[in-house]
Protein backbone atom coordinates (compact mmCIF):
# COMPACT_ATOMS: atom_id res chain seq x y z
CA UNK A 1 0.00 0.00 0.00
CA UNK A 2 1.51 3.50 -1.08
CA UNK A 3 1.90 5.71 1.95
CA UNK A 4 -1.08 8.30 0.99
CA UNK A 5 -3.17 5.00 1.84
CA UNK A 6 -1.37 4.06 4.78
CA UNK A 7 -1.92 7.37 6.22
CA UNK A 8 -5.71 7.14 4.64
CA UNK A 9 -6.17 3.68 7.18
CA UNK A 10 -5.14 5.41 9.36
CA UNK A 11 -7.34 8.17 9.35
CA UNK A 12 -10.27 5.71 8.75
CA UNK A 13 -9.47 3.40 11.95
CA UNK A 14 -9.53 6.37 14.41
CA UNK A 15 -12.76 7.34 12.62
CA UNK A 16 -13.87 4.20 13.27
CA UNK A 17 -12.77 4.03 17.08
CA UNK A 18 -14.70 6.85 16.96
CA UNK A 19 -18.09 5.09 15.74
CA UNK A 20 -18.08 6.62 12.15
CA UNK A 21 -18.74 3.76 9.26
CA UNK A 22 -15.90 4.56 6.76
CA UNK A 23 -14.81 3.68 3.17
CA UNK A 24 -11.22 3.81 1.86
CA UNK A 25 -10.84 3.80 -1.72
CA UNK A 26 -7.13 3.89 -3.71
CA UNK A 27 -7.18 6.11 -7.04
CA UNK A 28 -4.19 6.92 -9.15
CA UNK A 29 -3.73 9.97 -7.63
CA UNK A 30 -5.16 9.99 -4.01
CA UNK A 31 -6.65 7.90 -1.28
CA UNK A 32 -9.89 9.14 0.43
CA UNK A 33 -11.77 8.35 3.34
CA UNK A 34 -15.25 8.73 3.69
CA UNK A 35 -17.44 8.79 7.03
CA UNK A 36 -21.21 8.80 7.39
CA UNK A 37 -21.56 11.29 10.30
CA UNK A 38 -24.65 10.97 12.23
CA UNK A 39 -27.00 13.78 13.38
CA UNK A 40 -26.43 13.10 16.87
CA UNK A 41 -22.52 13.25 16.98
CA UNK A 42 -21.59 15.44 19.96
CA UNK A 43 -20.02 18.71 20.27
CA UNK A 44 -16.71 17.04 21.90
CA UNK A 45 -16.17 13.91 19.16
CA UNK A 46 -16.81 16.85 16.24
CA UNK A 47 -13.36 18.57 17.48
CA UNK A 48 -11.92 14.93 17.78
CA UNK A 49 -13.01 14.46 13.83
CA UNK A 50 -11.81 17.69 12.93
CA UNK A 51 -8.80 17.20 14.23
CA UNK A 52 -8.62 13.98 12.32
CA UNK A 53 -9.52 14.74 8.88
CA UNK A 54 -7.18 17.88 9.30
CA UNK A 55 -4.44 15.36 9.20
CA UNK A 56 -5.33 14.99 5.44
CA UNK A 57 -4.66 17.03 2.24
CA UNK A 58 -8.16 17.73 1.39
CA UNK A 59 -11.28 17.10 3.39
CA UNK A 60 -14.58 18.18 3.55
CA UNK A 61 -18.81 17.96 4.41
CA UNK A 62 -21.40 16.80 2.33
CA UNK A 63 -24.75 17.15 3.45
CA UNK A 64 -27.90 16.42 2.11
CA UNK A 65 -31.35 18.08 2.24
CA UNK A 66 -32.29 14.63 3.15
CA UNK A 67 -29.97 15.05 6.35
CA UNK A 68 -27.69 12.34 5.11
CA UNK A 69 -23.74 13.88 5.93
CA UNK A 70 -20.92 12.26 4.34
CA UNK A 71 -17.20 13.61 5.69
CA UNK A 72 -14.66 12.90 3.12
CA UNK A 73 -11.15 13.62 3.22
CA UNK A 74 -8.22 12.62 0.53
CA UNK A 75 -4.58 12.21 1.08
CA UNK A 76 -2.32 12.58 -2.48
CA UNK A 77 -0.21 10.28 -3.39
CA UNK A 78 3.79 11.66 -3.60
CA UNK A 79 5.17 12.87 -6.49
CA UNK A 80 8.58 11.42 -7.33
CA UNK A 81 10.94 14.50 -6.72
CA UNK A 82 13.34 13.59 -9.64
CA UNK A 83 13.09 11.46 -12.60
CA UNK A 84 10.52 11.66 -16.17
CA UNK A 85 7.32 13.05 -13.91
CA UNK A 86 6.36 14.79 -17.15
CA UNK A 87 6.49 12.46 -19.79
CA UNK A 88 8.60 12.25 -23.04
CA UNK A 89 7.05 15.61 -23.89
CA UNK A 90 8.36 17.43 -21.39
CA UNK A 91 12.47 16.15 -21.46
CA UNK A 92 14.77 18.57 -22.10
Amino acid sequence: MPASGVRAAAIAARLSDLGLPTRLEEHARFTSVEAEVPESLSADAWREVLALVAEADRFGLLATSLNSRTLWAVVNRTVPATGDVGGPSHQQ
